[in-house]
Protein backbone atom coordinates (compact mmCIF):
# COMPACT_ATOMS: atom_id res chain seq x y z
CA UNK A 1 0.00 0.00 0.00
CA UNK A 2 1.24 3.55 0.01
CA UNK A 3 1.04 6.58 2.62
CA UNK A 4 2.86 9.67 3.22
CA UNK A 5 5.39 9.98 5.40
CA UNK A 6 7.52 12.33 7.23
CA UNK A 7 11.43 11.86 7.89
CA UNK A 8 12.07 14.44 9.29
CA UNK A 9 10.21 17.77 11.37
CA UNK A 10 10.00 20.84 8.23
CA UNK A 11 8.17 22.08 5.83
CA UNK A 12 5.90 20.58 3.25
CA UNK A 13 9.08 19.56 1.21
CA UNK A 14 9.57 16.59 4.04
CA UNK A 15 6.85 15.04 3.14
CA UNK A 16 7.08 11.68 0.85
CA UNK A 17 4.83 8.85 -0.57
CA UNK A 18 6.09 5.69 0.07
CA UNK A 19 5.03 2.05 -0.14
CA UNK A 20 5.03 -0.48 2.54
CA UNK A 21 3.43 -3.96 3.67
CA UNK A 22 -0.33 -4.33 4.21
CA UNK A 23 -0.61 -3.42 7.67
CA UNK A 24 -2.70 -6.11 9.83
CA UNK A 25 -4.78 -4.99 12.80
CA UNK A 26 -3.60 -6.08 15.91
CA UNK A 27 -6.05 -7.20 19.26
CA UNK A 28 -8.74 -4.84 19.20
CA UNK A 29 -8.05 -3.22 16.12
CA UNK A 30 -9.94 -3.10 12.56
CA UNK A 31 -8.11 -2.63 9.36
CA UNK A 32 -10.22 0.34 6.96
CA UNK A 33 -9.38 1.05 3.55
CA UNK A 34 -9.58 5.23 3.20
CA UNK A 35 -12.00 6.52 1.03
CA UNK A 36 -10.80 10.11 2.01
CA UNK A 37 -8.28 11.61 4.92
CA UNK A 38 -8.13 14.89 5.72
CA UNK A 39 -5.56 17.52 5.53
CA UNK A 40 -5.37 20.27 8.30
CA UNK A 41 -3.41 23.15 9.99
CA UNK A 42 -3.30 20.49 13.00
CA UNK A 43 -1.14 18.12 10.38
CA UNK A 44 0.97 21.67 9.62
CA UNK A 45 1.79 21.58 13.65
CA UNK A 46 2.43 17.47 13.37
CA UNK A 47 4.53 18.38 10.62
CA UNK A 48 6.41 21.02 12.16
CA UNK A 49 7.00 19.53 15.53
CA UNK A 50 4.76 22.14 17.32
CA UNK A 51 2.10 19.70 18.45
CA UNK A 52 1.74 19.04 22.25
CA UNK A 53 1.93 14.97 22.50
CA UNK A 54 2.74 14.32 18.35
CA UNK A 55 4.96 11.94 17.20
CA UNK A 56 8.92 12.02 16.24
CA UNK A 57 9.58 10.99 12.84
CA UNK A 58 9.26 8.88 10.89
CA UNK A 59 5.48 8.90 10.78
CA UNK A 60 2.37 9.44 8.62
CA UNK A 61 -0.01 12.49 9.29
CA UNK A 62 -3.82 12.86 8.84
CA UNK A 63 -5.60 13.24 11.91
CA UNK A 64 -8.84 11.59 10.50
CA UNK A 65 -10.36 9.53 7.82
CA UNK A 66 -13.52 7.99 6.36
CA UNK A 67 -13.15 4.53 5.06
CA UNK A 68 -14.25 0.81 4.77
CA UNK A 69 -14.02 -1.42 7.11
CA UNK A 70 -12.00 -4.70 5.81
CA UNK A 71 -10.31 -6.46 8.26
CA UNK A 72 -10.82 -7.32 11.92
CA UNK A 73 -8.29 -8.34 14.75
CA UNK A 74 -8.43 -10.59 17.51
CA UNK A 75 -11.28 -9.31 19.36
CA UNK A 76 -13.54 -7.14 17.59
CA UNK A 77 -17.02 -7.21 17.28
CA UNK A 78 -18.99 -4.29 17.22
CA UNK A 79 -18.55 -3.59 13.83
CA UNK A 80 -17.63 -6.11 10.58
CA UNK A 81 -16.03 -6.08 7.58
CA UNK A 82 -18.28 -3.82 5.20
CA UNK A 83 -19.06 -1.24 7.53
CA UNK A 84 -18.27 2.45 6.57
CA UNK A 85 -16.69 4.64 9.39
CA UNK A 86 -14.89 7.54 10.65
CA UNK A 87 -12.04 8.01 12.94
CA UNK A 88 -9.92 10.62 14.51
CA UNK A 89 -6.78 9.00 14.46
CA UNK A 90 -4.32 12.28 15.50
CA UNK A 91 -2.43 10.89 12.85
CA UNK A 92 -1.86 8.44 10.35
CA UNK A 93 -5.09 8.83 8.33
CA UNK A 94 -3.17 10.01 5.26
CA UNK A 95 -2.49 6.11 3.84
CA UNK A 96 -4.54 3.56 1.49
CA UNK A 97 -4.56 0.95 4.59
CA UNK A 98 -4.96 2.14 8.18
CA UNK A 99 -5.92 -0.02 11.54
CA UNK A 100 -7.49 1.63 14.41
CA UNK A 101 -8.74 0.98 17.50
CA UNK A 102 -12.83 -0.62 17.10
CA UNK A 103 -13.61 1.81 19.57
CA UNK A 104 -12.98 5.07 18.09
CA UNK A 105 -15.00 3.64 15.38
CA UNK A 106 -18.11 5.49 14.33
CA UNK A 107 -20.23 4.86 11.50
CA UNK A 108 -21.05 6.73 8.69
CA UNK A 109 -24.27 6.04 5.95
CA UNK A 110 -22.86 4.95 2.70
CA UNK A 111 -25.38 7.63 1.19
CA UNK A 112 -23.11 10.33 2.23
CA UNK A 113 -20.07 12.24 0.54
CA UNK A 114 -16.99 10.79 2.50
CA UNK A 115 -14.62 14.07 1.52
CA UNK A 116 -17.90 15.91 3.25
CA UNK A 117 -18.16 13.50 6.09
CA UNK A 118 -14.49 13.82 7.00
CA UNK A 119 -14.77 18.07 7.90
CA UNK A 120 -17.48 16.15 10.81
CA UNK A 121 -14.88 13.99 12.35
CA UNK A 122 -12.60 16.87 13.18
CA UNK A 123 -13.35 20.56 12.65
CA UNK A 124 -17.24 19.99 13.14
CA UNK A 125 -16.81 18.17 15.92
CA UNK A 126 -14.18 20.22 17.39
CA UNK A 127 -16.61 23.29 16.92
CA UNK A 128 -19.97 21.17 18.38
CA UNK A 129 -18.03 20.58 21.63
CA UNK A 130 -16.39 23.91 22.25
CA UNK A 131 -19.96 25.16 21.88
CA UNK A 132 -21.90 22.31 24.06
CA UNK A 133 -19.63 20.39 26.16
CA UNK A 134 -16.41 22.76 27.41
CA UNK A 135 -18.06 26.49 27.51
CA UNK A 136 -22.11 24.75 27.79
CA UNK A 137 -23.59 27.81 25.53
CA UNK A 138 -26.51 28.84 26.38
CA UNK A 139 -29.17 30.37 23.51
CA UNK A 140 -28.69 34.07 23.58
CA UNK A 141 -25.36 34.08 24.89
CA UNK A 142 -22.55 36.13 23.06
CA UNK A 143 -19.72 34.45 21.63
CA UNK A 144 -16.23 35.66 20.26
CA UNK A 145 -14.83 33.21 17.71
CA UNK A 146 -11.49 34.01 16.35
CA UNK A 147 -9.95 33.10 13.18
CA UNK A 148 -13.79 33.09 12.40
CA UNK A 149 -13.57 32.40 8.44
CA UNK A 150 -11.04 29.67 8.77
CA UNK A 151 -12.56 25.58 8.97
CA UNK A 152 -13.28 25.43 13.10
CA UNK A 153 -14.15 29.12 12.55
CA UNK A 154 -16.88 28.67 10.25
CA UNK A 155 -17.91 25.10 11.56
CA UNK A 156 -18.42 27.59 15.25
CA UNK A 157 -20.26 30.03 13.08
CA UNK A 158 -22.61 27.69 11.52
CA UNK A 159 -23.38 25.87 14.96
CA UNK A 160 -23.33 28.44 16.66
CA UNK A 161 -26.35 30.17 14.83
CA UNK A 162 -28.60 27.17 15.23
CA UNK A 163 -27.22 27.20 18.26
CA UNK A 164 -29.64 30.63 19.04
CA UNK A 165 -26.22 32.31 20.11
CA UNK A 166 -25.09 35.88 19.57
CA UNK A 167 -21.71 35.79 17.52
CA UNK A 168 -18.96 37.84 17.25
CA UNK A 169 -16.04 36.82 15.03
CA UNK A 170 -12.92 37.91 14.41
CA UNK A 171 -11.23 37.95 10.37
CA UNK A 172 -8.93 39.48 8.20
CA UNK A 173 -10.73 42.56 6.20
CA UNK A 174 -10.99 40.11 2.78
CA UNK A 175 -13.14 37.85 5.08
CA UNK A 176 -15.40 40.38 5.85
CA UNK A 177 -18.67 39.38 4.32
CA UNK A 178 -17.80 35.30 4.57
CA UNK A 179 -18.02 35.89 8.49
CA UNK A 180 -21.38 38.17 7.84
CA UNK A 181 -23.23 35.42 5.75
CA UNK A 182 -22.96 33.25 8.71
CA UNK A 183 -24.75 35.33 10.78
CA UNK A 184 -22.06 36.81 12.83
CA UNK A 185 -20.83 40.55 13.24
CA UNK A 186 -17.44 40.65 11.71
CA UNK A 187 -14.26 41.92 13.41
CA UNK A 188 -10.97 43.28 11.16
CA UNK A 189 -8.52 42.39 13.31
CA UNK A 190 -6.22 43.74 10.59
CA UNK A 191 -7.58 47.22 10.68
CA UNK A 192 -9.63 47.18 14.38
CA UNK A 193 -9.16 46.53 17.80
CA UNK A 194 -11.12 43.67 19.40
CA UNK A 195 -11.06 43.98 22.65
CA UNK A 196 -12.34 47.84 22.37
CA UNK A 197 -14.93 46.87 19.46
CA UNK A 198 -16.23 44.03 21.51
CA UNK A 199 -17.20 46.00 24.49
CA UNK A 200 -18.55 48.53 22.07
CA UNK A 201 -20.41 46.45 20.97
CA UNK A 202 -21.42 44.53 23.92
CA UNK A 203 -21.22 46.96 26.94
CA UNK A 204 -19.71 44.69 29.03
CA UNK A 205 -18.11 41.72 26.78
CA UNK A 206 -18.63 38.81 25.82
CA UNK A 207 -20.15 35.37 27.98
CA UNK A 208 -17.84 33.23 25.75
CA UNK A 209 -14.69 33.52 23.77
CA UNK A 210 -13.07 30.55 21.97
CA UNK A 211 -9.28 30.88 20.93
CA UNK A 212 -7.39 28.73 18.87
CA UNK A 213 -4.44 30.94 18.08
CA UNK A 214 -3.07 30.88 21.85
CA UNK A 215 -0.46 33.19 23.15
CA UNK A 216 -0.53 36.83 24.29
CA UNK A 217 -4.28 36.96 22.33
CA UNK A 218 -5.73 34.94 25.16
CA UNK A 219 -4.35 37.24 28.04
CA UNK A 220 -6.86 40.38 25.29
CA UNK A 221 -9.36 37.54 25.07
CA UNK A 222 -9.79 36.86 28.97
CA UNK A 223 -10.16 40.61 29.19
CA UNK A 224 -13.55 40.93 26.76
CA UNK A 225 -15.36 38.32 28.83
CA UNK A 226 -18.15 39.72 30.83
CA UNK A 227 -18.85 38.60 34.51
CA UNK A 228 -19.48 34.98 34.34
CA UNK A 229 -17.65 34.49 31.36
CA UNK A 230 -15.63 31.49 29.45
CA UNK A 231 -12.61 31.46 27.74
CA UNK A 232 -11.92 28.66 26.02
CA UNK A 233 -8.07 27.77 24.91
CA UNK A 234 -7.80 24.85 22.59
CA UNK A 235 -5.25 26.26 19.67
CA UNK A 236 -1.61 27.14 19.12
CA UNK A 237 -1.46 28.59 15.62
CA UNK A 238 0.95 30.77 16.78
CA UNK A 239 3.82 28.55 16.80
CA UNK A 240 4.16 28.36 13.24
CA UNK A 241 5.59 30.80 10.88
CA UNK A 242 5.80 29.99 7.17
CA UNK A 243 5.13 26.72 7.38
CA UNK A 244 7.81 25.62 10.05
CA UNK A 245 8.26 25.86 14.10
CA UNK A 246 8.18 29.58 15.13
CA UNK A 247 10.38 29.33 18.51
CA UNK A 248 9.45 32.68 19.34
CA UNK A 249 5.95 31.86 18.76
CA UNK A 250 6.23 28.63 20.91
CA UNK A 251 7.90 30.33 24.27
CA UNK A 252 5.23 33.16 24.13
CA UNK A 253 2.56 30.93 23.45
CA UNK A 254 3.71 28.79 26.99
CA UNK A 255 4.28 32.17 28.84
CA UNK A 256 0.75 33.60 27.79
CA UNK A 257 -1.07 30.56 28.05
CA UNK A 258 0.51 29.54 31.92
CA UNK A 259 -0.45 33.34 32.90
CA UNK A 260 -4.09 33.40 31.48
CA UNK A 261 -4.04 29.99 33.29
CA UNK A 262 -3.56 32.05 36.45
CA UNK A 263 -5.45 34.59 35.68
CA UNK A 264 -8.70 32.25 35.44
CA UNK A 265 -7.80 30.39 38.42
CA UNK A 266 -7.11 33.77 40.67
CA UNK A 267 -10.30 34.98 39.59
CA UNK A 268 -14.18 34.23 41.17
CA UNK A 269 -15.78 35.83 38.23
CA UNK A 270 -14.53 34.30 35.31
CA UNK A 271 -13.22 30.80 33.82
CA UNK A 272 -10.00 29.70 31.66
CA UNK A 273 -11.02 25.86 30.51
CA UNK A 274 -8.94 24.17 27.72
CA UNK A 275 -10.05 21.96 24.56
CA UNK A 276 -8.25 18.84 22.68
CA UNK A 277 -10.51 17.20 21.06
CA UNK A 278 -8.30 13.59 21.49
CA UNK A 279 -8.46 13.74 25.00
CA UNK A 280 -11.83 14.69 25.35
CA UNK A 281 -12.72 11.72 23.21
CA UNK A 282 -10.30 9.21 25.44
CA UNK A 283 -12.46 10.26 28.59
CA UNK A 284 -15.89 10.38 26.55
CA UNK A 285 -16.14 8.24 23.39
CA UNK A 286 -19.80 8.00 24.35
CA UNK A 287 -20.18 12.10 24.06
CA UNK A 288 -17.88 11.69 20.45
CA UNK A 289 -20.55 9.28 18.98
CA UNK A 290 -23.41 10.72 20.31
CA UNK A 291 -22.06 14.22 19.04
CA UNK A 292 -21.15 12.81 15.66
CA UNK A 293 -25.00 11.45 14.95
CA UNK A 294 -25.88 14.84 15.68
CA UNK A 295 -23.83 16.30 13.04
CA UNK A 296 -24.79 13.69 10.46
CA UNK A 297 -28.07 14.52 11.28
CA UNK A 298 -27.47 17.98 10.71
CA UNK A 299 -25.98 17.09 7.47
CA UNK A 300 -28.77 15.54 6.06
CA UNK A 301 -30.74 17.82 6.80
CA UNK A 302 -28.85 20.52 5.10
CA UNK A 303 -28.19 22.40 8.14
CA UNK A 304 -24.48 22.65 8.17
CA UNK A 305 -22.62 22.68 5.06
CA UNK A 306 -18.74 21.24 5.04
CA UNK A 307 -17.15 22.79 2.11
CA UNK A 308 -14.40 20.67 0.33
CA UNK A 309 -11.72 22.97 -1.54
CA UNK A 310 -9.39 20.46 -2.63
CA UNK A 311 -10.08 16.63 -3.20
CA UNK A 312 -6.31 15.73 -3.93
CA UNK A 313 -4.87 12.29 -4.85
CA UNK A 314 -2.61 10.63 -1.86
CA UNK A 315 0.66 11.01 -4.15
CA UNK A 316 -0.20 15.15 -3.92
CA UNK A 317 0.56 14.97 0.02
CA UNK A 318 2.83 18.00 -0.56
CA UNK A 319 0.95 20.15 -2.81
CA UNK A 320 -1.35 20.00 0.12
CA UNK A 321 -0.02 21.48 2.63
CA UNK A 322 1.20 23.69 0.21
CA UNK A 323 -2.39 24.91 0.22
CA UNK A 324 -2.93 25.01 3.48
CA UNK A 325 -2.31 28.76 3.93
CA UNK A 326 -4.06 29.86 0.74
CA UNK A 327 -7.35 28.03 1.17
CA UNK A 328 -7.56 28.79 4.90
CA UNK A 329 -11.12 30.06 4.66
CA UNK A 330 -12.46 28.24 1.80
CA UNK A 331 -13.14 24.94 3.01
CA UNK A 332 -11.31 21.47 3.95
CA UNK A 333 -8.18 19.26 1.74
CA UNK A 334 -9.28 16.01 1.37
CA UNK A 335 -7.27 13.00 0.07
CA UNK A 336 -8.45 10.40 -1.78
CA UNK A 337 -6.61 7.58 -1.64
Amino acid sequence: MKRVVIDRFGGPEVLQVAEVDDPRPGPGEVRVRVLASGVSFTDAQLRAGTYLGGPKPPFTPGYELVGIVDELGPGCSRVRVGDRVGVLTVWGANAELVCVPEVYAVAVPEDLDPAEVVSLVFPYMTAYQLLHRTSQAKPGESVLVHGAAGRVGTAILELGALAGLRLYGTAAGRDRAAVERLGAVAIDYQNEDFLARVRGLTGDGVDIALDGIGGPLSLRSFRALRPGGRLVVFGRYATIAQGRKNWPGVIAWYAATGSVALWGWLSSRRKVLSYRIQKLRIHHQDWFQADFLVLLEMLRRGEIHPVVAERLPLSEARRAHELLGSTASKGKIVLLP
